[in-house]
């Protein structure tokens, strides 16, 4: 018999993997892509006349231009800028204002001044630099698949036939079962992020993870206890709930009442354990 408590008190705090902080792979890729355009704009570093040597790389080598707003941090072709002078978007695909329009540009927004005050050394490793930082804006996407990801690992150990997001309506179809007291008599659209199919059973798996409370915990924790007494309609038929996270020390109230119906609510540490493989192998 389980106790809840302890349960609960293996719940992690957070589940960042390595690669969560830095896509480097994609950082690379994104320098790779302008790197020719970059080293040509290499040779206005330290430039004593850069206004000059400007122009002359734009009306020899126009790719160049497409690299300028990254040395801003900035991913869009275009930019707007104003001053008292009016107001401009700027065209870094193709050249739409005069050539000395662009020139007002790099210097009114410092770039002049970075790379003739030989402030850097080589803009592919200033570049580098700058999608690093970009790419840690996009920890928040990262961060929305992680469950997911952590639990396939967990799954692929176990070596069992798996799919992900997976519709009610294509379960029934595939294995030709009825999950009528799922559905809804068909009238529900929902979607598993796992289903297992084992010699002996269907496997429903839901995931998540909650590093802060909120009304939503409570939400998940009823509707995912009545799935449980829905799931029971089917001897088949097992539901599986996978959540984790120090968010649910707020909505425990709902999440005991789950753990007393669902036999089959696992965290982390319960798959780190192995519950997985001893689960997938059960007969009854």
């Amino acid at each position: 018999m389980r106790d809840f408590d302890s349960w609960l008190s293996t719940m992690r705090n957070c589940i960042n993997k390595y690669s969560f902080y830095v896509d480097f792979e994609k950082v690379y890729k994104n320098v790779d892509s302008i790197k020719i355009e970059l080293n040509i704009l290499n040779s206005l570093i330290g430039s004593k006349n850069i206004e000059v040597d400007f122009k002359n790389l734009l009306s020899n080598y126009p790719q160049i231009l497409k690299c300028i707003p990254i040395l801003l941090a900035v991913r869009d072709y275009e930019i707007y800028a104003q001053d008292d002078r009016g107001a401009f978007l700027f065209d870094f695909k193709k050249i739409k204002y005069s050539v000395d329009e662009y020139v007002y540009f790099m210097k009114k927004t410092g770039l002049f001044d970075l790379l003739s005050g030989h402030k850097i050394n080589n803009l592919v490793d200033y570049i580098t630099g700058v999608e690093t930082g970009l790419d840690s804006n996009g920890r928040k996407n990262r961060g929305g698949h992680q469950m997911e990801d952590l639990v396939e690992l967990f799954i692929k150990r176990t070596g069992v036939e798996y799919y992900k997001e997976m519709y009610l309506t294509e379960i029934e179809s595939k294995w030709n079962v009825s999950l009528d007291s799922i559905s809804g008599s068909g009238t529900s659209t929902k979607r598993f992020d796992f289903v297992v199919k084992t010699d002996y059973f269907i496997y429903l798996i839901e995931t998540n993870f909650y590093s802060t409370g909120g009304s939503k915990l409570n939400e998940t924790a009823r509707s995912f206890k009545m799935l449980t007494e829905e799931a029971r309609d089917n001897p088949k038929v097992k539901f599986i709930w996978i959540t984790d996270g120090k968010g649910w020390e707020s909505a425990k109230g709902n999440l005991r009442e789950t753990f007393s119906v669902l036999d089959r609510l696992y965290n982390l540490n319960d798959l780190e354990n192995g519950i997985l493989i001893k689960e997938f192998n059960n007969i009854h």
